[in-house]
């Protein structure tokens, strides 16, 4: 993998965990109601996806950075699935993009697991 993909998931993630402070009701929106304390929630996954993406950029906390975004991504995913299947609209392009989210975490995971070193 280049250096350039590191930096985009690096980024991507860095700006992701931002947004939850900067739009914290998009993101409780779409918590699962069974969870408990959904704004802190919302802002702690925030805090571990910037906090992960900042240690992608570092060769010596990479291999951590990665399992972290793995971890957080495992623990978003009940937030995606409740999504898909709370989602009550007619936009049938919404709900399939709701669908390849799915499958798109899975990428997501393959992608951070590359810098792993493991």
């Amino acid at each position: 993998m280049s250096s350039i993909d590191l930096y985009i998931m690096a980024g991507i993630y860095i700006l992701a965990g931002t947004l939850h402070f900067l739009k914290p009701r998009v993101y409780l929106k779409i918590m699962p109601p069974y969870l408990p304390y959904h704004l802190l929630l919302v802002y702690l996954s925030g805090v571990c996806e910037a906090l992960f993406g900042a240690l992608l950029l570092f060769p010596a906390t990479q291999s951590i950075g990665a399992w972290g975004i793995i971890a957080t991504l495992i623990g978003v995913f009940p937030a995606n699935i409740y999504m898909l299947t709370s989602y009550k609209g007619k936009k049938k392009w919404y709900k399939l993009a709701l669908w390849l989210r799915l499958p798109l975490q899975c990428l997501l995971i393959y992608w951070a697991w590359l810098y792993t070193n493991a």
